[in-house]
């Protein structure tokens, strides 16, 4: 007897075959891992039995045959003649009797309220292999009440099986279209017009770095994010401190959503509409940090049990306000990709910004923009095209494959136009806002997605390289080769790079680009005067009763995000090293900083931090990483204090620091001091008594040995890391540390760009080089070189 309707407690993974995918993977789901605490919202699928039933009580096996086999395969030119005319004919077909009483019998089974609202998804049953998305390819319809809407609704899902974008798919995957059904899962429906849904990816979606969970969400129903019609709020959650018990928040971001998606009262046929989000909704993040975490548990849960990782869509029902997971599948695009193989693209010049929004990849494409309104529009297409438009929904799939890169207006990372656009390895930069209003149709672009989470469109053609790097073949050293890092949108992608942690983690550029206001004016944000920049602080603080916690917020997870990337590696964060003049320029910072002949000299580093002027800004700096370190849960972190002229200044920092909550030693904490002037030098074993390592700040070091200012243009020449003096305060810092056993490394470019400085600091016993990500592999190369040679030498003189 055939088999028409499996209820979700019936349904497993195994049984893809019968009801795709989607649904397979809910009846999954459903029976295996509520158990563990996820809400599945029950429900029923129409088995691929019923799909054939349908298509041959109305003897359309053969007519579809036919009608599929004029598809031009080539250009596809008359696909949307052939997908109309596919859809025309199932949509004209009459539902047996049988197959609709037994749909109206498990609707009714499950629901007591005959017009209980439901949702109705396709789910094809090749739908969501490891090697076939099928996103976005067939339709869902929402908040279907009562039996006559719900075999209509039905009817209308097999004949999605027939979209444009799904036809092309299956053309372009080698799927056969006459051995593809179609099944209909039929579930409760979630209220998230009243609450918000999202999306959620268990490895970080563009680098594939499977240390986080991505969670994204909107107002209203996740149409908004699939679509890309709103920018979504976005967390990153830190899988090993979810494990842990810690706060695995390690980033929150805040999108506009603008718009909310609801269910269309009226009676025009239209089932959603978008309305404006009131500003104070907009304001608000979508999700309290407990259902971030609630929602974070049970991706992994789901990932666990997978054992891969997984695409997860969730729901939040406004009127009950419990979280659903309404969807999960596999991450397609990561898992067959070959991590230790990258190719690395590099622009080579600087030009005007046209726009920039989420980078999608890391590729960078030049060349020709097509500002288009609507899919119907894109005639003639090349790879040489970028298309610009507003936002990208399914129907634009068919397009998407024939360009060069994509931009959109709207959109986050976990728009339907990110996703496509990963799985098909073109570049996009979604979410610009006023790309179309920016950029010229016809006029030479470069869109670069190469420098980290935001990508960049200039205007023009820009040189760039690119470079195959295979990891594989690399060798790591024994002298630790570390990263000099600043930017935590590189971090993930970065991570994946071969390196024994981060060597120097650069504070200053986070709270420029990050926080942007001086800690100080947030602190004394009271006794502020000038308008414009209380004007400035207020829209940067909004939704902060307390100020000095936006600082603190900002911060924290700028470096919690390297910290968590390079988890367990070792991440040593300088504290802020910004001179007088460079303070200044942040918002409020003139109020609060003296002015200087000589900033290089000056008010700087260690000095600042037990000074009335900042100690209470440098207490934010401490709350900050205190924040990381215990309640983050990354304790990979180490700090580092810049420019400690005297070992009274080293020990009253320490203090300090102690008081703020950062106690050397407890936790594990060790605090690091640059060796940047020659006082560290002399004194090198004195310092060894009050910091637990030594990082060598080679630029410094030279400068203040050879008395010359690095950034002068008539004495630029004469200063060199090769020079035999400063080369002889860094052997003997480096002797010093190995006599009292205690670690160095070095932070800067010669490593790399001269094997011989490589070779001398291994021969002298250094611990660690730290490099800028640009001169790693170089400088790995030459430590390997060096190391090499003195094994070699060494066994030369042992023979002789």
């Amino acid at each position: 007897m055939k088999k028409y309707i499996k209820y979700f407690d019936e349904i497993g993974i195994q049984d893809i075959p019968q009801v795709g995918g989607k649904n397979a993977s809910l009846g999954e789901m459903y029976n295996k891992l509520t158990s563990q605490g996820l809400k599945v919202p029950n429900g029923f699928a129409t088995t691929s039995e019923a799909y054939w039933n349908f298509l041959d009580e109305n003897s359309l096996r053969k007519p579809l045959q036919i009608t599929l086999a004029q598809l031009d395969t080539e250009n596809y030119y008359n696909l949307n003649e052939i997908g109309a005319k596919a859809r025309k004919l199932i949509l004209g077909g009459k539902m047996s009797s049988d197959l609709a009483r037994k749909i109206i019998e498990a609707y009714q089974n499950l629901y007591e309220n005959e017009q209980c609202a439901v949702a109705v998804r396709s789910s094809a049953t090749a739908e969501d292999l490891p090697d076939a998305s099928f996103a976005g390819q067939h339709d869902t319809f929402l908040n279907i009440k009562g039996a006559a809407a719900l075999l209509e609704a039905v009817k209308k899902c097999f004949a999605s099986l027939y979209t444009n974008r799904a036809i092309k798919y299956r053309e372009e995957k080698g799927f056969k279209h006459d051995e593809i059904a179609l099944s209909v899962g039929v579930q409760k429906m979630v209220r998230a017009d009243m609450g918000c849904s999202g999306v959620g990816f268990t490895i970080e979606p563009e680098s594939g770095f499977d240390n986080v969970i991505l969670l994204s969400g909107v107002w209203g129903l996740g149409e908004n994010i699939v679509q890309g019609t709103v920018n979504p709020d976005e967390y990153y959650i830190f899988k090993p401190g979810l494990e842990l018990g810690k706060y695995p928040i390690i980033q929150k971001k805040m999108g506009d959503k603008k718009l909310t998606m609801i269910y269309e009262k009226s009676k025009k046929g239209i089932p959603t509409v978008n309305i404006h989000t009131p500003l104070p909704r907009q304001r608000q993040f979508v999700l309290s940090d407990e259902e971030i975490i609630t929602l974070a548990q049970w991706a992994s849960v789901i990932e666990k049990h997978y054992q891969k990782p997984m695409d997860i869509e969730w729901a939040k029902d406004g009127l009950t306000n419990e979280l659903y997971i309404i969807q999960a599948r596999p991450e397609t695009v990561h898992q067959s990709k070959n991590k230790k193989l990258l190719i690395q693209y590099k622009l080579l010049e600087k030009g005007k910004v046209l726009a920039s929004g989420n980078a999608v990849g890391s590729k960078i494409k030049v060349g020709i923009p097509r500002l288009l309104q609507s899919p119907k529009e894109g005639k003639n297409l090349t790879h040489e095209h970028i298309i610009v438009t507003d936002t990208i929904t399914p129907d634009w799939d068919p397009l998407l494959k024939q360009v060069g890169g994509i931009i959109t207006n709207k959109g986050g990372r976990t728009s339907h136009a990110a996703i496509v656009a990963r799985e098909l390895g073109v570049p996009a930069i979604v979410g610009c806002q006023d790309a179309t209003a920016t950029i010229e149709d016809g006029e030479m672009i470069t869109l670069s997605c190469s420098q980290g989470k935001t990508g960049y469109v200039y205007e023009g053609k820009l040189s760039y390289k690119e470079e195959e790097i295979d990891f594989s073949n690399i060798r790591m050293p024994h002298t630790e080769a570390k990263m000099i890092l600043a930017d935590p949108e590189n971090a993930f992608q970065l991570s994946l790079y071969p390196n024994d942690g981060v060597g120097l983690l650069r504070m200053e550029f986070i709270i420029t680009h990050s926080v942007k206001v001086h800690p100080m004016a947030l602190v004394k944000f009271n006794n502020l005067k000038n308008a414009t920049v209380i004007q400035q602080i207020n829209k940067l603080t909004q939704g902060y009763t307390n100020k000095q916690d936006y600082f603190i917020d900002q911060l924290s997870q700028g470096i919690a995000t390297i910290a968590a990337a390079f988890y367990p590696k070792e991440v040593i964060v300088r504290l802020s090293d910004f001179k007088t003049n460079e303070y200044a320029n942040l918002i409020g910072g003139k109020d609060f900083e003296p002015k200087e002949e000589n900033p290089m000299l000056g008010f700087r580093g260690a000095s600042r931090y037990y000074n009335d002027l900042y100690k209470e800004g440098f207490a934010l700096e401490c709350a900050a990483i205190k924040k990381v370190r215990d309640t983050m849960g990354l304790d990979n972190l180490k700090v580092m204090v810049p420019f400690c002229r005297t070992l009274e200044e080293g020990k009253k920092v320490v203090a300090i620091m102690e008081e703020n909550g950062l106690k050397r030693g407890e936790k594990g904490l060790e605090i690091y001091t640059m060796v940047e002037i020659p006082s560290n030098v002399i004194l090198a074993e004195e310092f060894a008594e009050i910091f637990d390592g030594f990082s060598i700040g080679s630029n410094d070091l030279t400068q203040l040995t050879l008395g010359i200012d690095r950034d002068s243009e008539l004495m630029g020449q004469l200063f060199d890391e090769n020079d035999p003096a400063a080369k002889k305060m860094i052997a003997m810092a480096i002797a010093s540390a190995r006599k009292t056993n205690t670690k160095i490394g070095l932070c800067g470019q010669a490593p790399s760009d001269f094997p011989e400085f490589a070779s001398f600091l291994v021969k002298e016993g250094i611990n660690s080089i730290s490099f800028n990500p640009d001169a790693l592999l170089q400088g790995i190369e030459n430590i390997n070189n060096a190391e090499k040679s003195f094994v070699t030498f060494g066994q030369a003189a042992s023979s002789n």
